[in-house]
């Protein structure tokens, strides 16, 4: 298939890499000048808008935020006629379905496909995507999908997968301020963090996030970046609003969010988002 990412930046160029890899022809999109240069060297053409990109049967958007989201959709919806396009970003069930309707309206197929599982997962085509929406227009991207991970299919209707993602970020966003918590808590007991790490995260209390934030949260701030402070700023806002807006209860999730907050507050924004750790110092 002819495949457009939008998107190519630190977990988008794996997807897009493994969709290439599986024999489909890719053409990455970002307006970033690093992100298309790292693409290139990847072996994906890229380019800086969509209108510039190949014409394709299908579109995969990995944006970061529900105002880039519709910031893409504003500018392509003179060109989206017959294709499917498959939204893989977390910008929360209002987000994907205000601008799901509009695409649909231009005579695209929407499919509501959010991913869990980092780069980590993202590089050897593991994720998680909780695919929603009409069934021949998932059976239409399967290919696309199944290339990037394990596709599970949660609900017909656009908004299912991005609900899901948000129950899942509420588990993140809470997860790894928590190892951070119980990192610096390790330091300030006069124990060695690292040796407490290996001790505890095999037992009851580990968990993905502290296997795979606790190493880097040990490092320095210039470990490297794979998801950043400031997409845990906006993933826990758009659980805070989707709490908000059906009456739940998450006052884990809104410590969590201050931590981040106060982390982007003093600098670290574009930091690893294991750098929440040094909210404590």
């Amino acid at each position: 298939m002819n495949v457009t990412f939008v998107g190519v930046g630190a977990i988008g160029l794996p997807m897009a890499l493994r969709i290439q890899q599986a024999g489909h022809a890719v053409t990455g999109v970002d307006v970033f000048g690093r992100a298309r240069e790292n693409a290139q060297m990847s072996g994906i053409d890229a380019v800086a808008t969509f209108s510039a990109a190949p014409r394709a049967e299908v579109v995969v958007v990995m944006v970061a935020t529900p105002d880039h989201l519709a910031t893409l959709v504003d500018g392509a919806l003179g060109a989206v006629k017959d294709q499917t396009w498959v939204i893989m970003s977390t910008v929360g069930p209002a987000s994907v379905r205000e601008q799901g309707e509009r695409l649909r309206q231009a005579g695209a197929r929407v499919v509501d496909a959010p991913v869990t599982g980092g780069v980590a997962r993202a590089k050897t085509g593991a994720l998680v995507i909780f695919a929603a929406g009409e069934q021949q227009d998932i059976d239409t991207v399967l290919p696309v999908l199944s290339a990037m991970g394990n596709v599970q299919v949660t609900g017909q209707q656009l908004g299912d997968g991005q609900a899901i993602k948000v129950v899942n970020q509420h588990l993140c966003s809470v997860h790894i301020v928590a190892a951070a918590e119980a990192l610096n808590l390790a330091s300030t007991l006069g124990l060695d963090p690292g040796a407490v790490l290996k001790l505890i995260e095999k037992g009851a209390a580990g968990s993905w996030m502290l296997t795979d934030r606790g190493p880097r949260m040990l490092e320095g701030t210039d470990v490297e970046v794979t998801s950043s402070i400031n997409i845990f700023v906006k993933d826990s806002s758009l659980v805070a609003d989707a709490a908000a807006q059906c009456g739940a209860q998450v006052p884990l999730l809104t410590l969590a969010h201050s931590r981040y907050q106060q982390a982007a507050d003093s600098g670290l924004g574009l930091r690893d988002d294991s750098r929440v750790i040094e909210t404590w110092r």
